[in-house]
């Protein structure tokens, strides 16, 4: 398989693609078509050979260069697919709280249809898929990590906060993530070694070390009770931090601590597909992630804690022990 092709700069998929989608004629839905996009679109902060990663400076792959212009190219073009479904799809629930639209089902087959454009020998793992099974990521010499909409109740009441979540990963090592909000354009991209961005401008997570200053996130279970550890673990940081917000997309949370818009987050009831791309963010912007009791994280059994600082980390992990 080549991992080149032509390209056109991405500026022109964002001026291509509009919020406000007007609806297709006669119910019919039609796809937008991207130009082709270049793969000196994701330009290093400094020196054209090498960008500056949280750990070192590292040289360009130009691999990942063009995984990461495919890897923004389908969520974007997923999103317009939201962005055509916002009023007109059904919803049914997956479980008690655990809700799934006909656009979920719709955004994820438009990313999986590009990306068998795209790179045909790759695997999929998609929330929507009926086999979806995270186990699979490891043992995959690649494959992409899909959560077409990752916030769908927020989706459904219209609250704007949502987003596609798009990762490659090797062997259980994360290559590139996209994490695509369609409500206001805010577009992460990171790909390891070569730091994160948001819109084309790099990021780092806060300077946040001391937990009372602190704004966190967590997510619940969808079906969580007023018994539930979760709960407990809320009510624990609640005491401690300046505020806590439970904001329904696990995807997007990450992000917005990669941008250092949020302190830390914790959950441990997520998917692989909720999270790969957003925890790559994190790891490019400088942050802390380890697993629930402090350990390494497994991208299979994705529980977590992420943080700006170690610092902040220490205080949040007691916690939630």
């Amino acid at each position: 398989m080549s991992s080149a092709w032509p390209f056109s700069a991405i500026q022109e998929c964002r001026n291509s693609i509009h919020l406000t989608a007007p609806p297709p004629p006669n119910g019919t839905k039609t796809r937008p078509q991207l130009p082709d996009f270049s793969p000196n679109w994701h330009q290093p902060t400094k020196n054209p050979r090498t960008v500056n990663s949280p750990q070192n400076t590292v040289k360009i792959d130009p691999n990942l260069t063009n995984y990461l212009t495919i890897c923004e190219a389908a969520a974007r073009l997923a999103a317009s697919e939201l962005n055509q479904w916002r009023g007109k799809f059904k919803v049914r629930s997956k479980a008690p709280s655990d809700l799934v639209t006909e656009a979920d089902e719709a955004a994820q087959r438009v990313i999986s249809d590009y990306l068998e454009s795209k790179v045909p020998s790759h695997s999929f793992l998609g929330e929507e898929s009926p086999d979806a099974d995270a186990s699979q990521v490891s043992a995959a010499e690649y494959i992409w990590i899909v959560d077409p909409l990752d916030g769908t109740t927020n989706y459904v009441h219209g609250f704007p906060y949502y987003c596609v979540s798009i990762a490659l990963a090797s062997h259980g090592k994360l290559l590139v993530g996209t994490v695509y909000n369609p409500t206001n354009d805010d577009c992460f991209s990171a790909a390891a070694g070569q730091g994160a961005t948001l819109n084309g401008e790099p990021i780092r997570v806060s300077e946040t070390s001391r937990m009372s200053e602190s704004m966190l996130a967590a997510s619940f279970p969808a079906d969580v009770d007023r018994d539930s550890v979760e709960v407990t673990r809320f009510l624990k940081v609640l005491d401690g931090c300046r505020s806590v917000r439970r904001l329904g997309a696990a995807a997007l949370n990450l992000a917005n601590v990669a941008a250092g818009r949020i302190d830390g987050y914790w959950a441990s009831t997520t998917n692989a597909w909720d999270v790969a791309a957003g925890l790559l963010l994190v790891q490019e912007a400088g942050g802390v992630i380890t697993n629930m009791k402090g350990g390494e994280f497994n991208i299979d059994d994705p529980d977590f804690i992420v943080a700006a600082t170690p610092e902040l980390h220490s205080e949040i992990k007691p916690m939630l022990s």
